[in-house]
This record gives C-alpha cells, sequence and structure tokens, in this order.
C-alpha cells in the first residue's frame, strides 16, 4: 500500500514533549516536531480560564530569534496584550505581530482556549528558536 502524502492529527491528540511543568503551565503541542515542519515555527499551547497562554515576550536577539509571528485562537477566548493594547480574541481570530520587538501575551478567558503560533524571520531561511531545540532530536544533531 502507497504511503498517503498528508498526515492528520487532532490537536489534542498530539503528544506533549516530556518537561517539567510548573503550575499554571499551558499544555504545549510541539506541531513543528510531530510533523517534522522545517521551513516555518509552529506550536500550539492550551491553557485553562485565567492561566497564561502565551508566555510575555519580545522575539528579540536575547530570546534567540527576530521572528515576526501570526497567532490563531483556534478554540476558547484570550485575552492578548501587545505593546500595553489588550486585544480581545474569541475562536476564529488572527493576531498578527510583525515587529519582534513588541512585548506580547495572553491569557485564557475560557478553559481549554489553544492557540496556534507560527513565526519566521522575514527574509532567511527557518532556525529552530534556541528554548525548542533541546526538544527536538532533528535539530540536536
Amino acid at each position: 500500500m502507497a504511503e498517503q502524502p498528508y498526515e492528520a492529527i487532532h490537536i489534542d491528540e498530539m503528544p506533549e514533549p516530556e518537561y517539567e511543568k510548573q503550575p499554571g503551565d499551558t499544555d504545549w503541542r510541539p506541531v513543528r516536531i510531530h510533523f517534522g515542519i522545517t521551513s516555518f515555527g509552529v506550536n500550539a499551547f492550551t491553557a485553562k480560564k485565567g492561566d497564561t497562554v502565551v508566555v510575555e515576550h519580545r522575539e528579540t536577539e536575547e530570546s534567540g530569534t527576530r521572528h515576526e509571528e501570526l497567532y490563531f485562537v483556534a478554540s476558547g477566548e484570550a485575552t492578548f496584550t501587545i505593546q500595553g493594547d489588550e486585544v480581545a480574541a474569541p475562536a476564529g481570530t488572527l493576531i498578527y505581530i510583525p515587529d519582534p520587538e513588541a512585548l506580547r501575551s495572553a491569557v485564557a478567558l475560557a478553559d481549554g482556549t489553544t492557540v496556534l503560533c507560527l513565526g519566521g524571520t522575514p527574509g532567511e531561511a527557518f532556525e529552530v528558536s534556541e528554548w525548542e531545540r533541546k526538544y527536538d532530536p532533528a535539530a540536536a544533531r
């Protein structure tokens, strides 16, 4: 039988890598690692109501990247804070942050809020972020 030219999986079925979770940590779905994607970064994060679903950060040299990012609220609802501005983001919302220097974060407003995050550096080949490298067997080589 021929191998299928695609793979499909429900986000809730994607295995989470082993790491030491702290109380209030989101559930991390390593989408890029699962599919072996090498051309762009993509991860999903799921949180309970009141928990952080996107940690506060900038995509600066200190973080090891200069990514522009696109967030998609796949389920639930979140409030994003971007450079101090609050943005309501119910399921189906796309938020594009082209400026790597912009401080961003998001808090889940409903249990099971899932946010998909895609990122890359404009004009450059994709490189795995340092924080993610230790979980990716392909990147560790």
